[in-house]
């Protein structure tokens, strides 16, 4: 693999790194640069208020994984000679304010490319300039960003296969092969990062007006030394995740997706693992360390680190697509369907959002949800298709809860993943074809492990009836004491009326 290129910034005395979600001390794109580029670099994380004081949960997961992952990396950081400033307040306010006070030359961070980052950053960068320092900004979130990934015509792409084929051609490209994954090492001369003042503190969740939550008890943890153990133990896993992703029940994909979401383990780490460039066997290993490529130049791939590099470059397309259509954020990509007739029905999305729908895998995924914080992505997939296709609401209430609820909650794969299953976003799920929850539960959860983990009042239904409970005949149902209706909620919708109210009123819209 090759190594970085020198940097080409002009040198500079002092310099501040804004950490935001790349919480980590190792493989580093903005602290690389600041500390090849500056003499002195000072490191600074806020806690936005703009973020926090929207959030409706005290007790919210991500705050409590982002104060551990902060702990951490300050830390990590003082091991290296300095240490993080951590400040709590409008990070619009604070980091011109902080970049004035230290005096430094320039303020580095990793892009960002949701609507309302990029509408704060463009308010820093106007005060930073303004106070006649340097904001420069650089790609850490993603392996390829913005216009890195075009058509022949210079336009951004909506499907996926294509970029996915772009993606790919452009990594393998002649004369700089895996360059863009190559780790950007973090090695800091001697008093070269800056301590913060000895009475510096790191505020408390109560300081914050937030609590604790269950984390530690879901296993759950947080920063670089959750990140590398969740890695490390998917590497031992990766040849199988193919085979075995759709299945909830069984150990099968990575459980990554918080770790990628606040920047404790790095994309480009995750891309040399599919790619065959790393082997991650000892979680306590170094990471800052670019390793080589495999013996004959061409990494070994099967298809388990084939379908998780696509699923990076799904997240990839998916912040492409929010940079370059950030209307996508709030209104169908589609244009044809902001037309779509849905419906306004409180006790539906109450039902959904609890998990008593009646139908066996839709509730036990949303218990999950809300149990854990997380729900597994296939059964994203499902619950936000009956939601828009069964329940017939509006994509946005679903997506809106989401954001709410999971832990690894990350706007632009949420946008993406709910305007796939509503059938408005861009290489969407064609809207005539709708996912059937039973035929679902079937294929994905046949024995019902998964359904019976998280909705306990079915423990006693047999296999066969447990995707729908309410086909079980009454001999059966009184043989084991369960009663539709009383256990377990009878299905609030039918599956063939709704599918046939959904195709309807997609294809109305389709002709606007």
């Amino acid at each position: 693999m090759n190594a970085r290129k020198p940097p080409t910034m002009p040198s500079i005395d002092s310099a501040l790194v804004w950490f935001r979600r790349d919480l980590r001390d190792h493989d580093h794109a903005p602290l690389h640069h600041a500390l090849a580029d500056g003499a002195k670099v000072h490191c600074v994380f806020v806690f936005d208020t703009e973020i926090l004081d929207a959030l409706e949960d005290r007790a919210d997961r991500r705050v409590e994984f982002i104060h551990g992952s902060v702990v951490e990396l300050d830390q990590a950081l003082r091991a290296k000679g300095g240490g993080l400033r951590v400040l709590h307040g409008r990070a619009r306010d604070l980091i011109p304010a902080l970049a004035r006070e230290l005096g430094v030359q320039a303020v580095y961070w990793g892009r960002d490319y949701e609507p309302a980052a990029r509408d704060r950053d463009a308010d820093v960068i106007t005060q930073l300039q303004a106070a006649g320092v340097e904001p420069r900004l650089v790609k850490e979130h993603v392996v390829f960003e913005r216009d890195e990934v075009l058509t022949l015509a210079g336009k951004p792409y909506t499907v996926f296969t294509p970029y996915k084929n772009a993606w790919l051609k452009r990594l393998h490209t002649a004369g700089a092969p895996m360059v863009d994954v190559a780790a950007y090492p973090v090695t800091p001369k001697p008093s070269q990062l800056q301590a913060p003042s000895a009475d510096a503190r790191i505020p408390t969740l109560a300081d914050m007006g937030f609590e604790p939550t269950d984390n530690a008890a879901l296993g759950i943890t947080p920063g670089m030394s959750g990140g590398r153990e969740r890695l490390a133990d998917f590497a031992q896993r990766i040849d199988g995740y193919k085979d075995r992703r759709d299945f909830p029940a069984v150990k099968g994909v990575s459980y990554l997706s918080v770790h990628l979401r606040f920047g404790t383990v790095s994309i480009r780490e995750c891309a040399r693992l599919a790619l065959g460039l790393e082997t991650i066997a000892d979680p306590m290993a170094s990471p800052d360390i670019t390793p080589k490529a495999a013996t004959g130049g061409k990494p070994p791939m099967t298809e388990g680190r084939t379908g998780w590099l696509n699923e990076l470059i799904w997240r990839d397309f998916y912040f492409a697509i929010l940079h370059h259509f950030p209307h996508a954020a709030t209104k169908p990509f589609k244009p044809e369907y902001e037309g779509l007739v849905t419906d306004q029905d409180d006790q539906r999305l109450a039902a959904w959002q609890e998990g008593r729908t009646g139908y066996p895998l839709v509730d036990a995924a949303m218990r999950q949800l809300n149990t854990t914080g997380y729900m597994h992505n296939r059964l994203r997939m499902v619950t936000a298709s009956f939601f828009t296709k069964h329940l017939l609401l509006d994509w946005r209430l679903g997506e809106a809860y989401f954001a709410r609820k999971l832990i690894d909650f990350d706007q632009s794969a949420n946008n993406g993943g709910w305007q796939w299953a509503a059938s408005t976003g861009c290489d969407a799920q064609p809207y005539f074809r709708i996912f059937n929850p039973i035929s679902q539960s079937e294929k994905f959860d046949a024995e019902g492990k998964f359904i019976r983990r998280y909705v306990p009042e079915l423990a006693k239904v047999p296999t066969k009836y447990i995707h729908a409970p309410w086909t079980m005949p009454p001999l059966d149902a009184q043989s084991t004491g369960f009663v539709v209706g009383r256990d377990y909620p009878a299905p609030i919708v039918d599956h063939a009326t709704q599918r046939a109210e959904a195709l309807k009123r997609y294809a109305a819209a389709a002709k606007k």
